[in-house]
């Protein structure tokens, strides 16, 4: 065996300073890295030697990707070029959209963490249609009461922690949960910033997708980052124009609905939905057998069929049993076997911007989402009303949602961006029992920010009462220890260490 490091991300600041002491070169390139792996399927040379070949012959490099991909259809081969980039500047409402992206990653900004400033964008289209007095003055009235908010919950987050408060360590931990509830009053124009990382592949699908928004502010960012990548690797990105898939398919579906739901308003709430802002809509109704047909056919060598016959024949203290051996060896930071993704759950979620943005996040599962709607209402921390702030956030939303209607007349989706973090949206979240093992462990826990552990708890809530067998172990990190201890009646190898909890 022989194991070679190929390359690996670099700061372009190094890149430039080697290139200025370096005689003029080609392959400062991910391309050639592309053009390389493409040919181990039919060359016997090693693949070290492929490399070398390629960054001799850059330009023929180019074409043999471009080959490749446009000609063969192996599209693959441009995912061994990888970029990444500083976003800066960039408004709530865009990240959203640059976060959909399952298969990037990406680390943002954090209104938790991070005190507030002024900071944030005015929309092309709200200068084109001569609002900005309208979008201005909104704008200053949500900045203003975010930062007496944060000035009033600061006190008040530290006098009802006081056993917390009584360690210093812990004071910065105390100030972030002032800043999480103050930011609800904030816009989704507010600037942020995120490092992203992203393969020639999903690089491309984003820049085609981008092609085909409305919204200024991402066709902005569509052509800087098409620019920026295009200098140093253009074989590789080559369907980055709009296609009509993207551009109509959304807008005839929802021409389509207009006509079936005549009698409808957006934002209507049926009876089964008034009250719960999480409900489990569909799951697999035999998810627990499924799951363990799963597992038996993995160990068996039997077929599917015949593993599905015996888990429905197994009694349910031997379906217990047999499950709780798939999760003896867990410890906190393990998740169950991949058999567990054979059982789905989907909830329909009434969620706020706030905690959309942590939900997003959670891009292996399937999540689907409509557009920001005020007749949903809005989330308002239970810490506003307790520091006897709630009328002042209410007068704001109003004023907010004053504006965003004289807006949406004018200049459509771009209204959205005068929506607070505390507006809400309906999402549809489909993921495997597996996934939601996930979300439980991270957001179940008390160090997750209260609105998202609060929607997790509910749907874990829900989950267990469906699939009980597959879900016993579901819970916050947190209470890993006695979860297991109850189950197996012993404590696991190991326990979340202090600065986990």
């Amino acid at each position: 065996m022989k194991v070679l490091l190929a390359g690996y991300n670099i700061d372009t600041s190094v890149i430039e300073e080697l290139k200025r002491h370096a005689p003029p070169r080609q392959d400062i390139t991910p391309e050639t890295l592309s053009a390389a792996y493409a040919r181990i399927s039919r060359d016997p040379r090693p693949v070290d030697e492929l490399r070398a070949a390629a960054r001799q012959e850059v330009e023929k490099a180019r074409r043999s990707n471009q080959t490749i991909i446009f000609q063969m259809g192996h599209h693959s081969v441009a995912e061994h070029a990888v970029f990444n980039f500083d976003i800066m500047g960039i408004s709530r409402l865009a990240l959203e959209e640059v976060e959909r992206f399952r298969l990037c990653s990406f680390t943002e900004k954090s209104q938790r963490y991070i005190t507030l400033g002024e900071d944030f964008l005015l929309p092309e289209e709200v200068r084109r249609a001569g609002l900005e007095d309208v979008f201005l003055d909104v704008i200053k009235a949500q900045n203003n009461l975010y930062h007496r908010l944060y000035e009033k919950l600061k006190p008040h987050i530290f006098q009802k922690y006081p056993a917390i408060a009584q360690n210093r360590k812990n004071h910065p931990v105390l100030e972030g949960w002032a800043k999480e509830d103050a930011r609800y009053i904030v816009s989704l124009a507010t600037l942020g910033q995120v490092g992203m990382t992203a393969n020639a592949r999903n690089l491309e699908l984003l820049l085609r997708r981008f092609a085909a928004k409305e919204l200024a502010e991402l066709q902005e960012l569509n052509r800087r980052l098409y620019a920026a990548a295009k200098e140093v690797a253009p074989s590789v990105l080559l369907f980055t124009e709009a296609s009509e898939f993207d551009a109509k398919t959304y807008p005839e579906l929802e021409e389509w609905a207009g006509q079936l739901f005549l009698e409808e308003k957006r934002g209507q709430r049926d009876s089964a939905e008034a009250d719960q802002p999480v409900r489990l809509v569909a799951y697999t109704l035999d998810g627990d057998d499924r799951i363990l047909a799963a597992l038996l056919h993995t160990v068996s060598g039997l077929s599917y069929d015949l593993c599905l016959g015996k888990a429905r024949q197994m009694t349910e203290n031997e379906k217990r049993e047999f499950l709780k051996t798939s999760f003896q060896h867990m410890e906190f930071y393990d998740f169950p076997l991949r058999e567990f993704e054979h059982a789905d759950l989907t909830f329909e979620l009434v969620v706020s911007a706030a905690c959309f943005a942590q939900l997003k996040r959670h891009r292996m599962a399937t999540l689907t989402r409509q557009d920001y709607d005020p007749a949903l209402g809005v989330t308002v921390p239970e810490s506003i009303e307790e520091i006897g702030a709630a009328a002042q956030f209410r007068e704001v939303i109003d004023k907010t949602e004053e504006a965003y209607r004289k807006l949406k007349k004018k200049i459509g989706e771009a209204a959205n961006y005068v929506l607070t973090n505390a507006h809400r949206r309906r999402v549809l979240l489909k993921l495997n029992v597996r996934e939601l093992y996930h979300i439980s462990r991270l957001r179940e826990d008390p160090t997750a920010q209260w609105d998202i552990r609060r929607m997790a708890g509910s749907m874990a809530e829900k989950a267990r009462a469906v699939m009980p067998l597959s879900l016993m172990l579901l819970g916050g990190k947190d209470v890993y220890p006695s979860l297991y201890q109850k189950i197996f009646g012993r404590e696991p190898g190991l326990k979340p260490p202090e600065f986990l909890k």
